[in-house]
């Protein structure tokens, strides 16, 4: 019999990005990269774990954004695209490799890798990966829960009550038209909590959320068991609190696994090192260097320079530290059982990228430490947060501390001197779309199809991921063109409404250009 419960919570979500009117685009590339690295990885890993009869419990979380890029045919045709000129390109490696053959060994499992990826994409999960994750959940094996609309973060819009109402609203609506039922947990956009928004939470029939460490360790009144335990809050939705331990094992790039010299070096890529008219025709068309995948060297040390990369001393460090957090854990969870009188819960939430993209050796470590769990020990079991409340539904009432898992653990990454200026328009725009939704209760027609691109354009303003990029200075440019660019959409389409004169051929372009949503209710905002 376990003496506790490990809950993996994965986060899978990239903002939406959809070019049409762009040959080649740049950014799109976020979304092929993750395909390839992390979601089709997890998800032959998790076929491997059902197929080998693993008993297991994974708890994900997809954005809508990411779920409705994922199931969009004209990203889905542009991805196998992409894949297929990786495909070329693996094919010149292996050619060009021929000397020295450890290089020429890795070119040759690069492009092994893509075209299996490339079978998977189209064979075994016929280009649908939001069905393919949803299967696991009809198994039992992986819990699904939702998010808000656009991962906008709550605590800022908070301004306007209507605009995270209306955030939480389309993310449940959009999760039951796509699985089929309701979701029992919310994931808050970057861990981002406020008082109240629990409350509105709860409108929604969700039962629990994810927090970080603080907004349970700070919480009023103090929680009698920390984070091991849930708290309900005042309006009855559970908060779940981050495992500190858990996160900076594997989180981190300088004291966590994914640090390790023996790993694969994520920075150095062949688009980066080879001369440009080789690998012109693999990056973006005006010449602008992208990562291909193809890395062959290891992290080595803090050093530019850069050994070569042996996947075989990867692959058993992955085995090595799957046993090392196995080991933590289990003596974690005895010294809990030793002072609480309740089986304890580590919950160890990660952003989904961090297997496969940013940590190479991720699912290999995953899958190692799932099986592990399951056929090396008996102090843990894998668990969800649903089933954990089932078995303990009695808990703590208490109000948990603002908080987030951004820097400091606070606001601070989307609020400050680089980003602060996009807030005063972002609480015009939802006054404006609460206003328009008050006063067009019963829209038809043209206004109907424009109250609805209203709201997208208000949502799509509205997402983290825009002043996250501007507080990083990376794709600020990019970052600031879509925010202003959905906003000044946003006032023409509310002129128009109110002149009773909608550009009927302009707004066709921008709905063939931002599609998210299709059944989206205006009225969410009112």
């Amino acid at each position: 019999m376990e003496k506790g419960y490990l809950a993996i919570v994965l986060h899978a979500h990239l903002p939406f990005v959809r070019h049409p009117e762009h040959e080649d685009s740049l950014e799109e590339n976020w979304l092929y990269e993750a395909i390839t690295e992390t979601y089709i990885p997890l998800l032959l890993v998790l076929d491997g774990l059902v197929e080998d009869g693993v008993d297991f419990r994974l708890t994900l979380s997809i954005s809508p954004t990411l779920a409705w890029m994922l199931v969009d045919p004209f990203l889905q045709s542009r991805y196998l695209n992409r894949l297929e000129r990786l495909i070329e390109l693996g094919k010149k490696e292996v050619k060009r490799t021929k000397s020295p053959p450890e290089f020429n060994a890795l070119a040759q499992m690069y492009h092994k890798r893509l075209l299996q990826v490339r079978d998977a994409f189209l064979n075994r999960y016929d280009r649908n990966l939001v069905e393919a994750f949803k299967r696991f959940q009809e198994l039992g094996k992986v819990e699904i829960i939702a998010s808000a609309a656009t991962h906008g973060y709550l605590p800022l819009l908070s301004v306007d009550t209507s605009a995270v109402r209306a955030q939480i609203r389309v993310g449940v609506e959009h999760y039951q038209q796509v699985f089929g039922r309701r979701p029992k947990g919310f994931w808050l956009p970057e861990c981002g909590y406020y008082r109240g928004v629990d409350e509105l939470l709860r409108e929604h029939g969700i039962r629990y959320t994810t927090l970080e460490t603080h907004g349970i360790t700070r919480a009023e009144s103090r929680p009698r068991y920390g984070v091991y335990a849930p708290i309900y809050c005042p309006s009855g939705v559970a908060a779940f609190g981050r495992d500190p331990e858990s996160s900076e094992q594997v989180w981190s790039s300088t004291e966590g696994y994914p640090g390790d010299y023996d790993y694969r070096e994520f920075y150095r890529d062949i688009a980066y090192d080879l001369n440009l008219d080789y690998i012109k025709p693999y990056i973006h068309r005006d010449g602008i260097r992208v990562d291909t995948g193809f890395k062959y060297f290891r992290i080595t040390g803090k050093t530019d320079h850069k050994e070569v990369y042996v996947p075989e001393w990867a692959e058993r460090k992955a085995e090595l530290h799957a046993g090392n957090f196995m080991f933590n854990k289990e003596k974690q969870i005895e010294y809990l059982t030793s002072v609480m009188n309740r089986k304890p819960i580590i919950v160890a939430p990660y952003d989904a990228e961090l297997f496969g993209h940013w940590w190479f050796e991720g699912p290999i470590w995953l899958n190692n430490l799932i099986r592990k769990i399951a056929r090396e020990q008996k102090t843990i079991r894998l668990t969800t947060l649903s089933e954990y409340l089932e078995e303990y539904p009695v808990n703590q009432v208490s109000t948990p501390s603002t908080s987030s898992w951004g820097y400091k653990g606070f606001h601070k990454t989307w609020l400050n001197g680089s980003n602060h200026w996009i807030y005063r328009h972002l609480h015009q725009g939802a006054l404006f779309m609460e206003r328009l939704a008050r006063s067009h209760p019963q829209a038809e027609g043209l206004t109907l199809r424009a109250l609805k691109q209203a709201a997208r354009e208000v949502l799509l303003a509205q997402a983290s991921d825009w002043a996250f990029m501007l507080n990083r200075g990376a794709m600020a440019e990019y970052a600031t063109r879509r925010t202003r660019t959905h906003l000044l959409r946003l006032n023409r389409l509310m002129n128009e409404i109110k002149a009773a004169g909608v550009d009927e051929e302009r707004l066709s372009m921008i709905e063939s250009q931002d599609n998210i949503f299709s059944e989206i209710d205006y009225r969410s905002f009112g």
